[in-house]
């Protein structure tokens, strides 16, 4: 795991593309590393919870090298359940603070 909503897997750095958390690497303020590290765990527990499965999205990689992709568990999203329990928000194309 590397926080919130980038895991590796298969040697490949995966960044999930549909989803925003909390930096847990040169996070803002207190509260942003709390929840960053809150929604890096539950990535954990999800991402082992069942079988693992990714999806293209139109782009394949972000400026870091990232792979850009859709993480699903036992077929259902793993962004869409970060944002149900608030450890996330949807990606919409720009950071923004959690400060």
């Amino acid at each position: 795991m590397v926080d919130g909503d980038t895991i590796w897997l298969n040697g490949q750095n995966i960044r999930i593309a549909d989803i925003d958390a909390p930096e847990t690497h040169s996070p803002r303020c207190s509260e942003e590393l709390a929840l960053g590290n809150r929604a890096t765990q539950r990535l954990h527990e999800l991402v082992n919870s069942g079988k693992l499965t990714v999806e293209s999205i139109g782009r394949d990689a972000d400026r870091f090298g990232r792979k850009l992709r859709l993480v699903l568990v036992d077929g259902s999203s793993v962004g869409e359940v970060l944002v149900s329990e608030g450890l996330a928000r949807w990606y919409e194309g720009s950071k923004r603070p959690w400060c």
